[in-house]
């Protein structure tokens, strides 16, 4: 059985702004109109950062837009959520960013079998000479792509 996936939002500034490392998948406890908004893809994940207290994982600085169909028990834009994942998954959390001083950082968020999933990926902070790095890696990758394109065309 194939899992469908649909992307709600990704934070495309993560691998610009950190070296990600390890990958997990985790739910998201939301109320009702948060999941309407995530739906219609009004989540911004880009200042958003995982965190771990009293061995619990939450989603800090997520913005999920107020639902248009909303009422007065519309949800606040920006606040804690909570992360479901294993004890396990926990833990290794709270050890790499305790011991190894690594951040948690979400890298997308979307839709898999009906159920609103978050990607997390632990990551560690890039200096300003690792972005310029990056950046030119990116440029060589793509002037080579575009030479490889030309010379199959001609």
């Amino acid at each position: 059985m194939e899992s469908k996936i649909k992307i709600l939002s990704e934070n495309r500034s993560a691998s610009h702004d950190y070296f990600l490392a390890d990958r997990m998948e985790a739910g998201l406890v939301l109320t009702g109109t948060e999941v309407k908004a995530a739906r219609d893809g009004k989540i911004q994940l880009k200042e958003a950062f995982g965190e771990i207290e009293r061995s619990e994982a939450w989603l800090v600085n997520a913005h999920i837009s107020a639902y248009s169909h909303g009422n007065i028990m519309n949800h606040q834009p920006v606040r804690r959520r909570k992360l479901l994942l294993h004890r396990a998954e926990i833990d290794k959390l709270q050890h790499e960013t305790r011991e190894r001083g690594l951040t948690v950082v979400p890298t997308k968020l979307y839709l898999k079998n009906g159920l609103i999933k978050i990607e997390l990926a632990v990551g560690r902070g890039k200096k300003f000479h690792d972005k310029r790095e990056s950046e030119r890696e990116q440029e060589m990758k793509a002037e080579a792509r575009a030479a490889l394109g030309r010379r199959q065309k001609g």
